[in-house]
């Protein structure tokens, strides 16, 4: 009896009659041997692309799906890749946006992702220690990172796969997509100073996290190269309640009347920043600005005079789905790495 053949019209491949569809299933339909097909569906290099498709349509016509068990009995993995996220963060953080780009990246792979989230009053080690030890993924990615970070230290002396969202005091030795902060904050405050702003209050992010380091270098040399004043909220972050920085910018405004800038590191803390200049009387843009930067395209479309630069979360999730597949499969090769330059072109 002839081997079935795809459908060459786009029709659907038929569903198996027989049982749950297998990778025999797979291989009588394409004509391929089974090696082949288990290797096109776990992306193996020396399969060309146009198999990998074919082979990826027939799965999915079939409804084919992969016995986990069996895969890790194989080949010693899990083909899953974790994402562990802080639930500590705002509606308005990007949270959502980086869990679907990291979901974009892994399509078309055979990684799955799973996110395992960690609570604030929870040890950030906790879920990191518990992906290793149980041998629940391959890799993980993580963000929120510090310099001096326990989980990156942890994984790099264990050997295990990851990549992050952020760089640690060991970027040069491990693979990441950061936004660079640094750029990020000179570029803003240069910007202002240009709109003729002198005096400065800056939403900086929490001070553990190596991006505010970041940013606040940034913000320190452009300040004293254009000789103008900065204040630092002391006691509110980008990532703290709206009510509380809207609390706190009303007490400085009031404090410390001469300040005609807003500089913030979130959209939330942006929106604050705006009520709270409302509520003193003020407008944006005339007699205080607010910089922000953003994932999404809203700030403006919420009051046009806000200055805004982009961040692009969704290319980070899907650099690092990719970065997080490499350290998996080509564990000696050097890391990927990329840190995004700030555009100032929606200024």
């Amino acid at each position: 009896m002839p081997e079935k053949k795809v459908p060459t019209n786009g029709a659907p491949a038929e569903r198996p009659k027989d049982g749950k569809p297998t990778l025999k299933t797979i291989a009588r339909i394409s004509g391929l041997a089974v090696p082949t097909v288990s290797r096109a569906l776990n992306d193996a290099p020396d399969i060309g692309n146009e198999t990998k498709k074919l082979i990826r349509k027939i799965a999915k016509d079939i409804g084919y799906v992969p016995n986990r068990a069996g895969v890790r009995l194989r080949t010693g993995r899990t083909n899953v890749i974790g994402l562990v996220m802080s639930t500590e963060h705002d509606l308005m953080s990007h949270t959502a946006r980086l869990i679907s780009s990291v979901a974009s990246g892994l399509r078309d792979t055979p990684f799955h992702m799973v996110v395992t989230p960690f609570f604030p009053d929870q040890d950030p080690m906790d879920p990191i220690r518990y992906i290793v030890e149980s041998g629940s993924a391959d890799a993980i990615i993580l963000n929120q990172i510090r310099p001096d970070d326990p989980r990156v230290s942890y994984l790099m002396e264990r050997g295990f796969p990851f990549a992050a969202h952020g760089r640690s005091n060991w970027a040069d030795q491990h693979p990441y997509y950061d936004y660079d902060n640094e750029a990020f904050g000179h570029l803003a405050l240069t910007k202002l100073v240009a709109h003729g702003r002198k005096n400065i209050l800056v939403i900086a992010p929490p001070i553990e996290h190596s991006y505010a380091l970041h940013l606040l270098a940034g913000v320190n040399t452009a300040a004293a190269e254009h000789g103008v004043t900065t204040i630092v909220a002391d006691s509110v972050t980008s990532d703290s309640s709206i009510a509380d920085v809207v609390s706190y910018i009303n007490n400085a405004l009031s404090d410390h009347p001469e300040i005609d800038a807003i500089l913030t590191a979130s959209t939330s803390s942006a929106m604050a920043a705006v009520a709270a200049i409302e509520q003193s009387g003020g407008q944006v843009g005339k007699e205080i600005d607010v910089f922000a930067k953003e994932a999404l395209p809203f700030l403006k479309l919420f009051r046009a005079d806000i200055l805004t630069v982009a961040e692009q979360v969704g290319t980070a999730g899907e650099f690092l789905a990719k970065a997080a597949i490499q350290a998996i499969r080509q564990p000696t090769t050097p890391p990927m790495q990329r840190l995004e330059v700030p555009l100032d072109d929606n200024l």
